[in-house]
């Protein structure tokens, strides 16, 4: 002990504390979609969860969606012991608070869970503002689904301690999770990641933070090249549709997987990609989706993409 200089000593017990850090308290930016289903998720197994957004309006909805959800898994979970489901759901709830106050919400926390807008500036901005007031120990995630996690990462001074953590929609009933390290991600916050996927309950993956980690790196480039079959002449949506499911076994063909993602999202997904490597050929331009997106055509979110919908 005594051949340790005093600042090895605090580097050697410091790392030990970084390496032990289990994710039980969890902030979540963003009361949308995604992150109401991974603050119900988290608080299902546990975990002490802060649900963050910019209007009461906002999480009014997300509280009503995260019970509306609860309600329908204790309709399978509990079919016969309505009492013990009405309590199931009473103890969840307990675990999940609601506010507008990201600054108040990320001082006692392990782990901050981004799940906002697509838009880089805006995820540095926030990322960069709560860098400064989280605690050291604090572990940051984005849940972005195809902007480099290093770029995001590149506003704050904790990089060691940012990575990404990709969940699926509808979170509650998805049980992969992406986990991205970058080139700078210590290999105890990684882990600390991984811990925490799996004390949600998922099934986490080791990702790089390449574009698109692994399923839409495989999945866009897949369904961009069902549009250029059908715009070459080589097959109708609905056929290709068909083929993919019963040849494939997929749920959905790619039309259908098109519109329930939205047309705008894939479009925004390949056009950062294209910027990133222009070269690509995956990573082409498509006339005919450019121009449902601009026709304010997304699919299922406007009633109408490659398909019409009541």
């Amino acid at each position: 002990y005594s051949s340790f200089s005093s600042r090895q000593c605090v580097r050697a017990l410091s790392s030990t504390a970084v390496r032990n850090t289990v994710i039980k308290h969890v902030t979540i930016i963003g009361g949308g979609q995604m992150g109401a289903g991974i603050a119900q998720v988290a608080a299902s197994t546990g975990h002490t969860v802060m649900l963050v957004d910019t209007s009461e309006d906002i999480l009014k909805k997300s509280v009503k969606g995260i019970e509306g959800s609860l309600k329908r898994v204790v309709k399978k979970k509990f079919a016969d012991k309505p009492e013990e489901g009405a309590a199931f759901i009473q103890k969840v709830m307990k675990n999940v608070s609601f506010t507008t106050d990201a600054s108040s919400a990320v001082q006692t926390t392990d782990l901050v869970l981004e799940a906002i807008v697509e838009n880089i500036k805006i995820k540095q901005d926030l990322f960069g503002g709560l860098d400064k007031l989280a605690p050291a120990h604090t572990i940051f995630a984005s849940n972005t689904s195809s902007l480099p996690i290093s770029d995001i990462a590149s506003s704050t001074k904790r990089l060691d301690r940012f990575g990404g953590l990709h969940f699926f929609n509808p979170v509650p009933m998805m049980k992969l999770v992406e986990v991205i390290g970058t080139s700078s991600t210590s290999q105890e916050t990684f882990d600390s990641l991984m811990s925490f996927s799996k004390a949600l309950g998922k099934t986490p993956v080791s990702c790089k933070d390449t574009p698109g980690f692994i399923v839409n790196r495989l999945l866009v480039p897949y369904m961009m090249e069902a549009i250029r079959l059908h715009e070459r002449g080589h097959g109708s949506k609905e056929d290709i549709d068909i083929a993919m499911k019963l040849g494939a076994g997929y749920p959905m063909g790619p039309f259908e997987l098109l519109d329930y993602v939205g047309l705008d999202t894939a479009k925004f997904i390949m056009d950062g990609w294209s910027a990133m490597d222009p070269g690509n050929p995956l990573f082409g331009q498509s006339e005919m989706l450019n121009k449902l997106v601009a026709e304010g055509k997304y699919g299922k979110k406007t009633g109408e993409g490659f398909y019409k919908y009541k």
